[in-house]
């Protein structure tokens, strides 16, 4: 006669993991459902809007039409190219200015002085953005701070229209949005091996080919995350060129928010809108394929 063999006291690992499964799933569920219910479902409905023909105060109708995205590409085309233009300088400045800010706060050996020069970077982030906005205006402006500085010590006869101008937008998007940049370039510096430098000395090579041979590559990637952190909100900054660039900041930021106020286009916005998110999908994208490559 066959006995069965006895069962195993061993846990089924199958059954752990489909477990596991099951519990995350039950604890992701409702950040998911927070996403498809005020993100998801509502760029559908942009999405649709786009399509649709203006109606009666700005909102959209029945029938489809391209109407709208033809006229983005044609009449706002200005627009467009100067928003990708502040937001490339933009991102250009603070890639300028944060790469050596970053690499001189990584290189300072007492942590202490370290720890007070991030402070020093993150301190404006305990403020509000549009109180750090009206601010900067009070020291750009005709009768400002820095008009004051430069007619007393005799650099200019007469205050400087500064205020007001495309100077002033990229002014403020960089310094708004500057130590999104210097953190993660920081976080690659810190991280950078110094032996790596010290051996490119060693086989011949001086500080600036040691630079762009060995630090340069290996803190990439943290170029790259603070170039699409300052990028992607620069896009959609509506705030900024509002305050500080009046009609000669306009961006597309501005006009999605101007065309969903008052007695709009709500379809001409929402084409507006799902270009800008196209635009900030490929650079997400390129990021997405520039961090698999270094992998």
């Amino acid at each position: 006669m066959l006995r069965r063999p006895p069962k195993s006291n061993r846990p089924d690992p199958r059954g752990d993991r489909a477990r596991g499964d099951r519990r995350a799933v039950w604890l992701a569920s409702p950040a998911a459902l927070w996403l498809i219910v005020f993100f998801l479902l509502p760029l559908v409905f942009v999405l649709i809007a786009s399509f649709l023909t203006r109606g009666g105060g700005g909102l959209p109708v029945w029938p489809p039409t391209l109407a709208h995205y033809e006229r983005t590409f044609t009449v706002f085309a200005p627009v467009l190219w100067r928003t990708l233009g502040f937001a490339l300088l933009t991102t250009g400045l603070c890639l300028g200015i944060g790469y050596p800010t970053a690499v001189f706060i990584a290189r300072r050996r007492r942590a202490n002085v370290r720890m007070l020069l991030l402070f020093l970077v993150l301190l404006p982030f305990w403020t509000n953005f549009l109180v750090r906005t009206y601010a900067l205006i009070t020291i750009v402006q005709r009768e400002g701070l820095l008009n004051g500085l430069l007619l007393q010590v005799g650099a200019i006869a007469e205050p400087l229209q500064l205020l007001f101008t495309q100077g002033a937008v990229v002014l403020g998007l960089v310094y708004g949005y500057l130590p999104f940049m210097v953190l993660p370039i920081y976080a690659s510096v810190e991280r950078l091996d110094r032996r790596y430098v010290e051996a490119a000395h060693d086989l011949g090579a001086n500080d600036w080919r040691a630079f762009w041979r060995v630090v340069w590559p290996l803190t990439l990637p943290g170029v790259v995350a603070g170039s699409m952190l300052v990028f992607i909100p620069a896009v959609g900054a509506f705030v900024t060129p509002d305050l500080m660039g009046g009609t000669r900041g306009l961006m597309i930021g501005n006009l999605v928010q101007s065309q969903f106020s008052g007695r709009g286009n709500v379809p001409l916005g929402s084409a507006v809108s799902m270009v800008l998110l196209v635009v900030v999908f490929v650079g997400v994208l390129v990021y997405t394929r520039f961090g698999e490559q270094e992998r």
